[in-house]
């Protein structure tokens, strides 16, 4: 297994940081495995918590310098902040204090199966103060294997104001031994909040360029150089989509389906079959992402309820079990309506980089074109309207995406955008 580290592309810098933490937090807990004094609880917590509130005192503290007990990562998707969350809780865990990739602390955390490590993935629209408050009562306790207890939160910026007053409090008054990753596309007010950033480290992380991306495809994934170098370039710096580019053929009919949409706006009632073909298309992918995990839930409930059983009994476990199916069948609704969004978001960054295209082409502006395999299109496009009207399009691609954020009912959204790019 390789460094930790080695799939946070582009990230030099963070990464640098991230290593020195862990070889702090290391050595904080050798320092209270030879002064257990240092605090109340023989841990050397107080090294982190002081850290937080004032210069250090403590040898362990001293030990600890540049480690703190909550972190932020921040950066645009696609730049690998749940990536560079994982892998900082497996550094954490390292035996060495390295993230060395090959002790057990780090394979069972990269794998998902370290007990010290909760990673929050919210499936829904949003993060609930019922979890938050579970989670935080978990996190308390202490780290089986004496290192440290990590929770890791992808997407912090879904929380809602009740779960974040819940992880705040836990901020403010972390427990012995836990430390909390948080990772949001920034630290303005709209994605986290100003109180929880000020008592957190924040760690930004940049778009990796199209060569960065390119290589690790070919590195890790085996991906001939050619694609790979399409493919980085078509996803804008997104590691994720980039990898589903290269390795996977229906990605990309959907994308040129996607990319075929300005020729196809040629009156009202074409914008408004474009607009319907994008929902539905996100509404398949969506469904096609989520089937077999909703399947295997929902058996695997079934069954611990009794599903199945011949015994006395068993018919009325089955009726008395209706509420928890109807709980999880609302989980996995507000899942299937997340990755909507996130296919139907997907798709609006792949047209706004066909717009972009024709605006540079149209300013002959001297960069590269985002998809080279429909620069001739996006040059006709140049050519037909000016650059004003071009870049109204632009924004109007740039506007859905924004107002699906607040809620505005997709299909809504998405029949304004076509209509404003057939006007220009």
């Amino acid at each position: 297994m390789p460094d930790v580290f080695a799939d946070l592309v582009g990230q030099d810098e963070a990464v640098d940081t991230l290593r020195r933490a862990a070889a702090a937090a290391s050595a904080v807990l050798r320092a209270a495995a030879v002064a257990p004094t240092t605090d109340s609880d023989g841990d050397g917590s107080d090294a982190l918590a002081e850290e937080s509130d004032g210069p250090p005192t403590s040898a362990a503290a001293d030990a600890g310098a540049g480690m703190t007990h909550a972190w932020i990562f921040t950066g645009p998707p696609g730049s690998g902040r749940s990536v560079a969350a994982r892998a900082f809780a497996a550094a954490l865990q390292c035996a060495y204090g390295t993230g060395c990739g090959a002790c057990p602390g780090c394979h069972t955390t990269m794998t998902g199966t370290h007990a010290d490590v909760r990673m929050v993935v919210p499936e829904g629209l949003s993060i609930g103060v019922n979890e938050m408050r579970a989670l935080v009562l978990r996190a308390a306790s202490t780290p089986s294997g004496g290192r440290w207890q990590v929770v890791v939160i992808s997407d912090a910026d879904r929380l809602t104001e009740a779960a974040g007053n819940a992880l705040l409090k836990a901020i403010e008054e972390p427990p012995p031994r836990t430390v909390f990753l948080l990772c949001a596309p920034s630290t303005h007010p709209e994605d986290i909040s100003v109180t929880i950033r000020s008592r957190c480290r924040v760690v930004p992380l940049g778009q990796p360029s199209p060569d960065a991306v390119a290589e690790v495809l070919v590195r890790r994934d085996g991906v001939t150089p050619d694609v790979a170098r399409w493919a980085a370039a078509a996803a804008q710096g997104h590691v994720g989509r980039a990898r589903r580019l290269a390795r996977d053929p229906e990605a990309r009919k959907r994308r040129e389906a996607v990319l075929a949409v300005p020729r196809r706006l040629t009156g009202v009632g074409a914008a408004f079959d474009a607009a319907s073909a994008l929902i539905e298309a996100a509404e398949a992918e969506a469904e096609a992402s989520v089937a077999e995990a909703d399947a295997a839930e929902r058996a695997a409930l079934e069954t611990a309820l009794g599903a199945g059983g011949t015994g006395r009994g068993a018919a009325g476990a089955i009726r008395g079990a209706a509420g928890q199916l109807k709980d999880l069948e609302k989980r996995q609704r507000s899942r299937a309506t997340r990755a909507q969004r996130d296919a139907l978001d997907r798709a609006l960054v792949d047209l706004a980089g066909f717009y972009r295209d024709a605006l540079t082409m149209a300013l002959r502006a001297p960069v590269a074109p985002v998809h080279t395999d429909t620069a001739a299109l996006a040059g006709a496009g140049a050519q037909k309207w000016d650059a004003e009207g071009t870049l109204r399009r632009l924004e109007a691609v740039l506007e859905c995406r924004t107002a699906i954020e607040a809620n505005v009912k997709p299909r809504i959204a998405v029949e304004a955008m076509m209509l404003a790019l057939w006007k220009g």
